[in-house]
């Protein structure tokens, strides 16, 4: 007994407290773009982070502007399950094209409820990828 007060209050004195391992990872809410889809659904694409929204998809996909994903949230919703939106696109350079894959969850929580977008707020975009490329062409972002 008298162990575990004096590791408690040890605790106390260096300011550390315990996290689930399954919190809530830090990410940017912020919106830096939105786009309205035919059925009146409009959809942010907000900073996010390394596993979700803008900073994900712009470094690993290589988009970097949101034309591209806006483009393809303004046609209908190509696969839905759930809040679950991909949303199919083309982007087209002179003779050279690609087809654009944009995945969005229409809901406050992603499915697996580590993220949170706030009380009457969207997550939006998670991300968006050039179909059968890691990485998109250079010439998308033209």
């Amino acid at each position: 007994m008298r162990k575990t007060a004096a590791l408690a209050a040890t605790i106390a004195v260096l300011g550390l407290t315990a996290h689930p391992a399954d919190a809530a990872p830090f990410w940017n809410k912020s919106v830096k773009c939105t786009q309205t889809d035919p059925d009146g659904r409009t959809v942010p694409t907000r900073v996010g982070n390394h596993e979700l929204g803008w900073n994900h998809f712009s470094g690993k996909h290589n988009i970097k502007k949101c034309g591209i994903v806006n483009a393809a949230i303004a046609g209908k919703v190509d696969k839905k399950n759930g809040a679950r939106l991909e949303y199919w696109g083309v982007a087209v350079n002179g003779g050279r094209q690609v087809k654009i894959i944009v995945i969005a969850q229409y809901a406050q929580k992603t499915a697996d409820a580590r993220y949170d977008a706030g009380r009457g707020q969207k997550i939006g975009v998670i991300t968006a990828y050039c179909k059968g490329v890691n990485k998109c062409p250079n010439w998308i972002n033209e």
